[in-house]
């Protein structure tokens, strides 16, 4: 069975320092099925050198004047066909293992439409600093909760990008990421891997961190967006558990997970977490009750 095209797009401005590291995270994986583009702004700094060094590995680039980030990622993903999809900033990180263990999920669960890994934190020399797990689902987004759906761990389907719209939107300079899952949440839940399989890498100019408080600001709109598209049965369901989460504030944690087993368990495993883990050499699903004690 041939293994499942897989499309990644980087964006790209100015970013020399960082760029290289990224494209061979990406290609020295050697997936057979891959299509990788990249899209610069029309850099100054050495990064059109570099992709001419690996553009009979791309399978398109272009360096020219663009209107800012999300127009870039727009204009990458139209010359995608992969099935499945991603991106990649150009000074993050994909692992070796990455699009083995993505391609291995998407064909062993035809139900599973886009996928999260363990949010990985890598300093500006390459080297791991924090592996966190972040269960997220549509509850914690209506509740506001949204720290953090790691954009560089995401995968999805093309079908999910289609129903949601299939582009990015222009609106969000910043939460351009945040924004496409909410749209996502309406169409199908994400599932946990319990794999590193993407790294953020903290350096000086970030621009979610320089940015910090209009990406919360666009966030927090693109959420209330998506509560007014929200089916009213989602809406209920988001009450009742709000309701639970006022009743147990405060609660010592061990106390409060006995009583939330014992009283509500097959509300909070409906409304919980879809995860992804090992199963000796292959991949099995489980679910874990919503949590309240936040």
């Amino acid at each position: 069975m041939e293994a499942p095209r897989i499309s990644v797009v980087t964006p790209s401005f100015n970013q020399a320092g960082y760029l290289e590291h990224t494209l061979r995270s990406v290609l020295d994986q050697r997936y057979e099925n891959l299509e990788y583009v990249v899209v610069d702004g029309g850099s100054t700094d050495g990064s059109v050198e570099i992709l001419e060094r690996y553009a009979d590995r791309l399978a398109w680039w272009v360096s020219e004047p663009d209107g800012g980030h999300t127009d870039a990622l727009n204009k990458g993903f139209a010359h995608t066909t992969g099935e499945i999809m991603a991106w990649l900033n150009s000074d993050d990180l994909h692992l070796p293992w990455t699009f083995q263990v993505v391609a291995e999920i998407f064909t062993r669960f035809p139900q599973v439409e886009w996928i999260v890994g363990v949010a990985s934190a890598w300093d500006s020399r390459g080297r791991l600093m924090s592996a966190t797990p972040y269960r997220k689902n549509i509850h914690d987004y209506l509740f506001g909760d949204y720290a953090w759906i790691q954009q560089e761990s995401v995968f999805w389907r093309r079908r999910l990008w289609e129903r949601a719209g299939g582009a990015l939107d222009p609106a969000y300079a910043l939460a351009a990421d945040g924004e496409l899952w909410s749209r996502f949440f309406l169409h199908a839940p994400l599932y946990s891997v319990d794999r590193v399989i993407g790294g953020f890498r903290h350096h000086g100019s970030n621009r979610g961190k320089l940015n910090f408080r209009r990406y919360v600001e666009e966030l927090r709109r693109a959420i209330a967006a998506m509560r007014a598209q929200a089916s009213e049965e989602v809406l209920a369901e988001n009450r009742q558990l709000a309701r639970l989460r006022s009743l147990y504030r405060g609660f010592p944690l061990a106390r409060l997970q006995r009583r939330l087993v014992r009283r509500h368990g097959e509300r909070l495993s409906r409304a919980g977490y879809d995860v992804i883990g090992a199963a000796g050499d292959s991949w099995a699903l489980h679910r874990e009750p919503f949590r309240l004690g936040r």
